[in-house]
């Protein structure tokens, strides 16, 4: 591979290679970022503009990555996939993002995570070994259906959903507040309550539904930004094969921490550094080439904007330098991403060990993303506050970073409540009693408010119990 980062053919007017850990990269693994990078010059970015004007779901992004096998990247070989890893899924999201399509690197990443799922329990399951050997071949575009209207980024609680063992399979029924490509992918791995459900929501399991299988309405997604990744409602309710449970039965709650919940947050931070970076190669090629003629300096010269973009830098090689590192991390806790672990035992979960890890990484590359869009954005000035530059698309597409689930005020309380009061204390599904502040609010009571509480307490342990969901 050259040493020089090409552009068509040209030197690329952002950073070089210099300036990326490409240490980290095998040499196969360096190759399939230089084939991006040539397809996002070709392709990726003009289609980039078309989604984000018009609200365009990115397909034609799709086919292309899909003819150089890039769907199927963590897909095993034996199965027709790349066979890849952790830290190609982190260095192809943010090759996307940053030379690319944003829209088409967060499509992609919720791809990457229905995939993950898919692969997680495919051993003994037919109807995904289909998808997952035809997925380059016919271009089949998978997404993760898991958030709820009731309980918003808390999407691991999903109260309006449920399931039922039927003679002829399973009967799903599934709302969902945000779905990235909603009624354009042709696949969808959704979690619901689990078949029997006696109010125990940690209690959770996973279907795999068909494109045409789910209602949707795709042209209610007008976004501030990521305009083309149509993130919006969907709802099934309908009775599938049984061969369409992914996993057994209560697999849900596993099948989130060991990969749903890895591959999103690992390649959605990469989405963010990426579109940090590209705004970063816009400021550079923009700030040496502009010239303020009345006092002779580029823009570039100027301290000030060289502070800007230096911080930017810094900071942005920091929140890309933990992305990799845990990716390593899970790299090396799964024998290079092996599917074959998880074969024999639903208990094999190495992946979820380090879940609180990508918490802060995520934590962290959203906020980057957004401090350094800013930066950028001033460091080009007035033009930069032109869609001509192209910066003020990458500015909006990075503030999804903060709000996307889990968003950055859940992710901060979680590893603060979890560092100070262990991780127990985080109670997902709302089931612990604190004790302490049951008898801090009964000693505020008199005699009369405490018996008043205690019948409405008995009548209600009197009542039948009733199904929530």
């Amino acid at each position: 591979m050259s040493a020089t980062k090409l552009w068509g053919g040209e030197s690329f007017s952002g950073l070089g290679y210099e300036w990326d850990p490409q240490w980290v990269l095998t040499e196969r693994q360096k190759a399939l970022q230089a084939k991006l990078i040539e397809l996002c010059q070709s392709d990726l970015r003009v289609n980039a503009i078309e989604s984000d004007k018009n609200r365009v779901y990115p397909r034609k992004n799709f086919q292309v990555l899909a003819k150089h096998g890039f769907l199927g990247l963590i897909v095993p070989k034996e199965l027709g996939g790349m066979g890849e890893n952790h830290t190609a899924a982190a260095m192809v999201v943010e090759t996307i993002a940053r030379y690319g399509c944003a829209s088409t690197a967060m499509c992609y990443t919720m791809h990457t995570g229905a995939v993950a799922a898919a692969l997680l329990r495919h051993h003994d399951n037919e109807a995904l070994k289909d998808i997952l050997r035809r997925i380059d071949k016919d271009c089949l575009i998978g997404t993760l259906s898991y958030s709820d209207p009731e309980t918003g980024s808390h999407f691991w609680y999903p109260i309006s959903s449920g399931a039922e063992e039927t003679k002829d399979g399973w009967h799903v029924k599934k709302k969902a507040s945000w779905t990235t490509s909603g009624g354009f992918a042709d696949w969808y791995i959704v979690q619901t309550t689990s078949p029997n459900f006696n109010g125990n929501y940690a209690d959770l399991s996973c279907f795999l539904i068909l494109g045409d299988e789910a209602s949707y309405d795709p042209a209610n997604w007008n976004g501030l930004g990521l305009r083309g990744n149509q993130s919006g409602p969907l709802e099934i309710d309908r009775v599938v094969p049984r061969e369409r449970l992914v996993g057994p039965v209560g697999d849900g709650a596993r099948s989130n921490d060991e990969v749903v919940d890895p591959f999103f947050l690992l390649c959605s931070s990469a989405c963010w550094s990426g579109i940090a970076l590209g705004m970063i190669d816009i400021a550079k090629a923009h700030t040496t080439k502009k010239t303020h003629k009345d006092v002779g300096m580029r823009v570039a010269d100027y301290p000030t904007i060289q502070d800007y973009v230096g911080e930017a830098i810094i900071d942005t090689n920091v929140v890309r330098s933990m992305d990799f590192m845990i990716a390593k991390a899970l790299d090396d806790a799964t024998k290079g991403c092996d599917w074959s672990l998880h074969k024999d035992d639903v208990t094999v979960l190495p992946r979820s060990a380090l879940l609180h890890w990508l918490w802060q990484l995520k934590f962290a590359a959203a906020k980057n993303v957004a401090h350094v869009s800013d930066k950028m954005l001033h460091a080009c000035g007035g033009t930069g506050y032109k869609p001509e530059l192209q910066i003020e698309r990458y500015l909006r597409d990075g503030k999804a970073g903060w709000v996307m689930g889990p968003t950055n005020e859940v992710l901060r309380q979680f590893v603060g409540k979890a560092s100070l009061l262990g991780f127990e204390s985080l109670d997902y599904w709302n089931t612990s009693i604190n004790e302490r502040v049951i008898n801090n609010e009964i000693k505020k009571m008199d005699a009369d408010a405490k018996r008043a509480l205690a019948e409405r307490l008995l009548a209600e342990t009197a009542a039948p119990a009733r199904r929530i969901a």
